[in-house]
């Protein structure tokens, strides 16, 4: 699945999974993490972990490769965006 723009960080599709009425301290409680650690999933000032993942899938009934492949998508987003080095394909050895 390729997508021409940048693909939304984890944090911002959680976002919206969240009711409108809670509060980021009522799901921090939910999901038992700190409430610093949610908000700066939620601002995507961190990635989601692997952990984390399974968290948010037991709670919202989603799988944790859902999160995983959302951070995987916006890691490599951002790396693409990085200057390249520049590397040779690997010559292989002929037997």
């Amino acid at each position: 699945m390729s997508r021409m723009h940048n693909p939304a960080h984890p944090g911002e599709v959680l976002k919206e999974w969240l009711p409108e009425q809670m509060t980021v301290t009522q799901a921090a409680k939910e999901l038992q993490i700190s409430r610093v650690t949610l908000s700066k999933l939620l601002n995507g000032k961190v990635g989601l972990t692997a952990a984390m993942a399974l968290r948010l899938s037991a709670w919202l009934g989603t799988t944790p490769d859902v999160w995983l492949g959302m951070q995987t998508q916006w890691d490599l987003w951002q790396a693409k965006k990085l200057p390249k080095p520049d590397i040779k394909p690997l010559e292989r050895l002929k037997a």
